[in-house]
């Protein structure tokens, strides 16, 4: 994905925005992007919305389903990504579920990803010994499948999902669902450590971010943070200005 190993080797930290698509109607999407890539971001990560979100938390859900109701789908969602005129600078990323991709058509889905100017996509329930049934449609379009590792993952599975890994690894930092926390478990910063060490591609760090001690917790540990609740809050409640400071103090230049 593009410029992701060049920013860790640069030494600056990654900020990946997840929105739900269609949350205060789909013709807001286009306004979410602009204002979180003017804003520095340096990948969003586009929510589909699901009946059954299984990796998401209550802010999510509920995004997803007041979406549901006014007939935001993954079709829908492709098209208006596909009409966009105006300069999208930073990866788009569509994070989705299994039944949806397979009901739309696996291959049919990434040909309509690369259509949208997509460059990955997240599919949180596909275990990575199935991944076949959806990475031979993305390679061949070249959009990356992103992988999930979580604290519960052993160490063996791990290496080889991580021999696996395109795009990023999506690091998730607590044994749940998706949603703010005020605090992290210190045995997160292992585990980053540990994952970091074995990956070949950048390592990010997701769930329960929301705070900018999270993110100086983990600054070290990790060459980026996947924010989603507090964004999606943020835009639900028109304060999205209130986490400025939080993209600022994971994109700012260290000043180490």
């Amino acid at each position: 994905m593009k410029g992701l190993a060049e920013l860790k080797e640069a030494g600056r930290k990654a900020f990946v925005a997840y929105i739900m698509a269609g949350d205060g109607g789909l013709d807001r999407l286009s306004e979410q992007v602009k204002f979180l890539q003017d804003a520095g971001v340096t990948a969003i990560e586009i929510g589909i919305p699901f009946s059954d979100p299984v990796a998401d938390g209550a802010i999510i859900e509920a995004a997803g389903n007041r979406a549901l109701k006014k007939g935001v789908t993954l079709q829908k969602v492709l098209d208006e990504l596909a009409s966009w005129t105006f300069e999208v600078k930073v990866p788009l990323v569509v994070m989705t579920y299994l039944n949806p991709v397979v009901k739309f058509g696996i291959e049919r889905f990434a040909k309509e990803c690369k259509r949208a100017g997509v460059s990955g996509t997240i599919i949180p329930d596909l275990p990575y010994e199935h991944r076949q049934l959806v990475q031979g449609s993305t390679q061949k379009e070249g959009i990356a499948l992103i992988q999930l590792v979580t604290l519960t993952t052993t160490e063996e599975r791990m290496e080889a999902i991580l021999q696996e890994a395109e795009g990023f690894v999506y690091a998730v930092t607590v044994t749940g669902i998706t949603g703010a926390r005020d605090h992290l478990a210190e045995e997160v910063r292992d585990f980053m450590k540990r994952v970091r060490s074995k990956s070949p591609v950048p390592v990010y760090a997701g769930f329960g971010i929301s705070r900018v001690q999270h993110v100086d917790m983990l600054r070290e540990d990790v060459d980026g943070f996947i924010v989603g609740s507090a964004i999606v809050k943020a835009f639900h409640e028109n304060k999205i200005e209130e986490l400025v400071p939080l993209i600022d103090a994971v994109t700012a230049p260290s000043s180490v």
